[in-house]
Parts: structure tokens; C-alpha cells; sequence
């Protein structure tokens, strides 16, 4: 499941920016508008995988880091998976509060309307303009940053860290959870 959420949750950010580019290159109109509804859905769709995600890492501990960690790698690589909820909570709910704030509605899919976040006020919309791209950057770096991180497991440390997070191709252990908690786990 945790493979699962994560790369559904990776194939619909590398969806987010693209159509987050095409929307802001779009002429006012028609395509635009429906570009950027998509980009709203898709939007909440990743804020409640994120949450979900969220719900199951903390019902289903991860593994433990690689014993080979330094003190300050581990802080490094717990610093990264917190700032990549963060961003993946705060990004849709900034953007969300920006649509709210121009008077837009947000919907999911037209199937949902969801309510206003914010009163209309020009100047919040304003703000979370800098406020929504400032933290798609940080996404970015955020993503660079972890898949430096998991080549470098990979790669130069030669650990499954990388191996457990690939479909089907999991350690038994990895697939299983923690070995030691045989109640916990049936493989």
C-alpha cells in the first residue's frame, strides 16, 4: 500500500506541474479555466492521498534506517520526509485558499463543489500567489533533495533502501514490515 501511495502520489505531481506550466501559459479563457479546474482536482486528489498516506505510515511503521546512517543522515532524511508532507498538504490548501480568495470555486472533478476556504479579498489571492510558487519551488528542491538521497542509498551505500519503494521488487523483509513483529505480519 505504501508503494502504492507513493508512486500514485508522484505520477500526479509530475501531472500538478505540467498542467500548473500549461495553465499559466494559457491566454484568459476557456482552455485555461478548464486546465487549471483539472489542476485544482488533481490537487485535492493528491492532498487526500497525502493524508492517507499519512494515516498508514503512522498505523504501519516504516523500517528502520539503514544502520550505516551518521546521526546527521538520519536527521537529513527524517527533515526531508517531514518537509515533503508538509509541502504536500500545504501546496493544495494554498492553492485552494488562493482560488477561495479571488472568488473561484473549487470543485473536484464537478462532481464536489467544495466550500470557500477564505472570504474574497484581492490581497490574500495576491499573497498566495508568492505563497503557492515559493512552495512549488520548494517541492521541487524537496524531490531533488529525496532522490539524491535515494540514489545514493542505492548506489554508493549499496543498501534496498531504494529496492523496498520499487514495485515488485521489494526485500522480503521490506514487503513484510519489521521481521522482528512476526505477530504483526503474515508473509
Amino acid at each position: 500500500m505504501s508503494q502504492l501511495l507513493h508512486w500514485l502520489i508522484v505520477a500526479l505531481i509530475a501531472v500538478q506541474v505540467t498542467l500548473g506550466l500549461i495553465g499559466l501559459e494559457l491566454p484568459l479563457g476557456m482552455e485555461k479555466l478548464a486546465t487549471l479546474a483539472r489542476h485544482k482536482s488533481i490537487g485535492l486528489t493528491i492532498l487526500a492521498l497525502a493524508a492517507i498516506r499519512l494515516l498508514w505510515r503512522w498505523l504501519n511503521p516504516t523500517p528502520a534506517l539503514p544502520d550505516n546512517l551518521t546521526a546527521i543522515e538520519r536527521f537529513l532524511a527524517r527533515c526531508t520526509h517531514a518537509g515533503l508532507y508538509a509541502l504536500l498538504f500545504a501546496l493544495p490548501l494554498t492553492g485552494w485558499i488562493m482560488s477561495s480568495a479571488r472568488g473561484f470555486p473549487v470543485s473536484w472533478f464537478n462532481l464536489v463543489q467544495l466550500p470557500n476556504l477564505v472570504s474574497r479579498s484581492d490581497a490574500l489571492y495576491h499573497a498566495m500567489i508568492e505563497v503557492h510558487a515559493a512552495l512549488a519551488i520548494a517541492l521541487g528542491l524537496m524531490l531533488a533533495l529525496h532522490i539524491a538521497g535515494a540514489l545514493r542509498h542505492h548506489f554508493l551505500l549499496k543498501d534496498d533502501t531504494l529496492r523496498r519503494m520499487l514495485p515488485g521488487r521489494a526485500t522480503a523483509a521490506a514487503r513484510c514490515g519489521l521481521a522482528a513483529d512476526s505477530s504483526r505480519n503474515s508473509c
